[in-house]
C-alpha cells in the first residue's frame, strides 16, 4: 500500500497531538477561578493566585526538563516511540488530577505533566527535520503550531461546556483518555522515518531527502546526516546560542496568556468560568492564523526564490514587530472584547514569528542535532517561563497587568536582537576543516 503525501498525514497527526496537549494544560486554568475556592476556602484572592503561580512554575520547571531530555530521548529512540512515550504518560498525568485536592498533589501531577508534555516540541521540529524539505518546514512548523492556537481556541469553551455536565475531576478524566486514543491512529500509520516507510511513494521520498539540503554535507547529490556536533562542540557556536536566547525570551509572550488569560478575565473583568469561556477563545484565533500566515508567507518567499536567511528574519521581524506596539496597548484596552482582539493581534504576531524561530536548528545542523539544540532552547524557555510567572501575581497585584505587558515588549526585541546579532546567516554549518 503507498499513500500520497504522507509527510502531510504525519503533521496532521503532530499537530493533533498538539491540540490535546493544550485541552490538557488549559484546564487546570479555565477551571481555577472555580474550583480554587472550594479546594481553598480559607485562603484570600491574592493566596489563591499565589498558589496557582506556584502550581504554573513547577509545571514550567517541569516542562524546562522535560524539553531537555526529551530532545536527546528522540534522537535515541527516535520520531514514532518517542511520541508514544510522551503522550502516554502526559495523557496519564492528566487523568490523575481528579485525585488531587491540595498543593502538593497538584504540583506533582502538574510536575509529570510537564515533562511528558515537553517531549511534543522537541518531537515536532525532529518530525519536521525527517519528513520535510527545507523550503516546506516553515509550513509544517506552522501546521503544527496551529495545534496549539486551535487547541487554545477549543479548549476554553469545551472546558466550560463539560462542567455544566461534569464534576470537575471527571473533566480530568475524560481529557486524558483522549490523548491515550491518539495512539492508535499514530502507531499504525508512522511505521518509521521516510527514508524506509513501507507505504510512501518513490517520488515523495525523493523529493523529501533530496530537498534536505543541510543533510548532504559533502554536496555530492546523495543526502547523509550532515552536520552533526556533539553537545560540546554544538554549545559553542553563536548560532546555538542565537536559537536558544531568541528562544527563552520570545516565549514567555505566549506563555503569558495561555496561563493568565481566564484568571485576567476574571480578576479585571469580574468573568466566571462561562463569561471566560465565551471571551477566552478569541485570542487563540489570532494564533492560529498567525501560524498558518508565518508558515505560508515563508514557503511563498522561499519558492520566491528568496534565501532562507532572508525569510527566515524577515518573517520573524515581522513577527516582533506587530507584538511590540500590541502589548504596549494592552495597558489601557477598555471594554472585553477589546482586550482580546488586542490579544489576538499580540498572539498572531507571536505564531507568525514563532515557527521560523522553531525551523532554526534543522537550518543551522543535521538530523541527530535538531532534537538535541530544540531540546536546550525549549529548556532555555521555559527557565524565563517560570522566572516571568513567578513574578506575575506581585507585579499585577491589586489587578494592573501594565508591567507585565512591558516586560513583554521588552522580550521581543530582545528575541528580535538575538536572531540578526547572534544567528548571522542562517545556512547549514559546516565543520572546521582540521589543520
Amino acid at each position: 500500500m503507498k499513500v500520497k503525501g504522507l509527510r502531510w498525514w504525519v503533521v496532521a497527526l503532530i499537530a493533533l497531538a498538539t491540540v490535546i496537549n493544550y485541552i490538557d494544560r488549559q484546564s487546570l486554568t479555565v477551571l481555577w477561578p472555580q474550583i480554587s475556592k472550594d479546594l481553598f476556602p480559607d485562603e484570600s484572592d491574592f493566596e489563591r493566585k499565589q498558589i496557582y503561580s506556584t502550581i504554573s512554575v513547577i509545571f514550567v520547571f517541569s516542562y524546562a526538563f522535560g524539553q531537555a531530555i526529551f530532545g536527546k530521548i528522540f534522537d535515541w529512540i527516535g520520531t514514532r516511540f518517542g511520541f508514544v512515550l510522551s503522550i502516554g504518560v502526559w495523557s496519564v498525568a492528566t487523568a490523575f488530577h481528579a485525585i488531587a485536592g491540595s498543593l502538593t498533589s497538584f504540583a506533582i501531577f502538574r510536575s509529570i505533566l510537564g515533562i511528558a508534555e515537553a517531549g511534543n516540541w522537541p518531537g515536532a521540529a525532529k518530525g519536521n527535520a525527517e519528513w520535510f524539505p527545507t523550503k516546506e518546514r516553515a509550513l509544517a512548523q506552522g501546521i503544527f503550531n496551529s495545534g496549539a492556537a486551535i487547541g487554545g481556541i477549543i479548549a476554553i469553551p469545551i472546558i466550560a461546556t463539560l462542567t455544566i455536565f461534569f464534576d470537575w475531576k471527571m473533566i480530568f478524566v475524560i481529557i486524558g483518555l483522549v490523548g491515550l486514543l491518539w495512539l492508535i491512529p499514530w502507531l499504525y500509520l508512522v511505521k518509521s522515518p521516510p527514508k524506509n516507510h513501507p507505504w510512501i511513494t518513490d517520488k515523495e521520498r525523493e523529493y523529501i531527502l533530496t530537498g534536505q539540503r543541510n543533510q548532504d554535507l559533502d554536496e555530492d547529490g546523495d543526502p547523509d546526516e550532515g552536520y552533526t556536533p556533539n553537545t560540546v562542540e554544538l554549545l559553542s557556536k553563536k548560532q546555538s546560542w542565537g536559537v536558544i536566547i531568541a528562544s527563552a525570551a520570545i516565549d514567555p509572550i505566549w506563555w503569558l496568556f495561555v496561563f493568565w488569560i481566564p484568571i485576567y478575565l476574571s480578576e479585571v473583568y469580574g468573568m466566571d468560568v462561562k463569561g471566560i469561556g465565551i471571551y477566552g477563545w478569541v485570542p487563540y484565533v489570532g494564533a492560529m492564523l498567525g501560524a498558518w500566515f508565518g508558515g505560508l508567507f515563508a514557503q511563498n518567499r522561499l519558492k520566491a526564490g528568496w534565501s532562507v536567511d532572508k525569510t527566515r528574519k524577515t518573517v520573524i521581524t515581522i513577527g516582533c514587530l506587530i507584538m511590540l506596539p500590541s502589548l504596549l496597548a494592552m495597558a489601557n484596552p477598555g471594554e472585553p472584547i477589546v482586550a482580546v482582539l488586542i490579544m489576538a493581534v499580540i498572539l498572531f504576531g507571536f505564531q507568525t514569528a514563532i515557527g521560523n524561530v522553531q525551523t532554526l536548528p534543522s537550518d543551522f545542523f543535521g538530523g541527530k542535532t535538531v532534537g538535541t539544540l530544540s531540546g536546550f532552547s525549549g529548556m532555555a524557555a521555559k527557565l524565563a517561563v517560570a522566572g516571568l510567572t513567578s513574578l506575575v501575581p506581585w507585579l499585577t497585584k491589586g489587578g494592573n497587568y501594565t508591567p507585565v505587558f512591558i516586560i513583554g515588549a521588552a522580550l521581543a526585541m530582545l528575541a528580535l536582537a538575538s536572531i540578526w546579532g547572534l544567528c548571522g546567516k542562517i545556512e547549514p554549518l559546516k565543520p572546521k576543516l582540521k589543520a
